[in-house]
């Protein structure tokens, strides 16, 4: 099998790195995505146990196309049956950028409508479209004239891990601190220390690492769950095999916020994720508080953009480098910034 695997911008080469030691063969680069080759085990890996991936896509057409209808033509003539049948529910999902398509949900509807004639033609019967929770989700994109379908085999997105339970009015994607995370190196080779640490997503992506937890470990559901030739037992032993790298995490990790709020859901969602006994909770201010010990790595998220701005915006700033200055040395710190800032 061939797969396309998404992922954020910049975390390109890190979904590639992953996706090479779960074993994944001729692994290559995209645009903000990586495809792979490997077997319905590796495809199930993926869902699993990849900490930057967004959905992992299973090509099964690609064509070109020279009008609109050519696009209902091909599709019509697919062999749905393959996939789906009548007591199943479908959707379709699309990135169009073409001349034959003023915009993405048209080519949508197309494709959903070509798939209901397939099967009246086959059966005089067509599956339900189901926008929420379908039973196949169709992804279309179309460049130009090239045309490639899809089926999403993660459905719900990868970055949903389901051990959020509470979030502030940003939440940082689960994703993107994984992401960040990996992208420093840090390897629980040192204590991490997040000073202000929202709802909690870095310390508990930070957490999962150090403990070699799957990310996927906390959801109810993948996509192929639901496809005609999932094999639970196949799946049994991908889940398997992630749990017995699981450990004591050998480091500690530090969470701390000056807002009580950010606190409270900070510790919910520490507990949800099982790391109660790694990730230390506390409420205090980053800017008056000495490092909560000597030596390790320091990654923060501060608020910026329209929560701090102007003038106020360079003395934050400025005071957080003085913290890490007086306070902080023997530290490597990562600063996560919206904005062009001098520290």
């Amino acid at each position: 099998m061939r797969f396309v695997v998404k992922t954020l911008y910049g975390l390109e080469d890190v979904l590639s790195s992953e996706l090479t030691a779960l074993g994944a063969e001729n692994v290559r680069v995209l645009n903000r995505a990586v495809s792979a080759e490997g077997s319905k085990s590796m495809l199930y890996k993926i869902n699993y146990n990849s900490r930057v991936a967004l959905s992992v896509l299973l090509p099964v057409a690609e064509f070109s196309i020279s009008n609109q209808k050519d696009l209902y033509n091909r599709v019509v003539s697919f062999d749905w049956d393959q996939y789906l049948d009548t007591e199943k529910t479908y959707a379709v999902t699309a990135v169009v950028n073409s001349k034959h398509f003023a915009h993405s949900g048209y080519a949508g509807l197309v494709v959903k409508d070509a798939v209901a004639d397939f099967f009246r033609h086959l059966t005089r019967r067509r599956p339900s479209v189901d926008q929420k929770s379908p039973d196949l989700l169709i992804n279309l994109h179309i460049s130009n004239e090239k045309v490639t379908i899809s089926l999403d085999s993660s459905v719900i997105p990868l970055y949903r891990r389901g051990y959020r339970r509470e979030q502030g009015e940003a939440p940082l994607s689960e994703v993107l601190a994984a992401g960040i995370i990996m992208l420093t190196g840090w390897k629980a080779e040192t204590p991490l220390v997040d000073g202000m640490c929202g709802s909690g997503t870095i310390p508990a992506e930070g957490g999962l690492i150090a403990c070699n937890i799957a990310p996927g470990k906390f959801r109810k559901s993948f996509g192929f769950m639901k496809w005609k030739d999932y094999d639970p037992a196949l799946f049994r032993s991908v889940k398997y095999e992630a749990e017995k790298k699981e450990r004591k995490s050998p480091v500690k990790i530090y969470a701390g916020d000056i807002s009580a709020d950010a606190v409270r859901m900070t510790g919910i969602n520490i507990s949800e994720a099982g790391l109660a006994d790694t990730v230390e909770v506390s409420e205090r201010d980053f800017l008056q508080s000495p490092a909560p010990v000597p030596g390790g790595t320091l990654i923060i998220n501060p608020p910026y953009g329209h929560r701090i701005g102007g003038e106020e915006m360079g003395k934050f700033y400025g005071d957080i480098g003085t913290v890490l200055k007086h306070h902080y040395d023997g530290y490597t710190a990562w600063i996560l910034s919206g904005d062009k800032v001098n520290i």
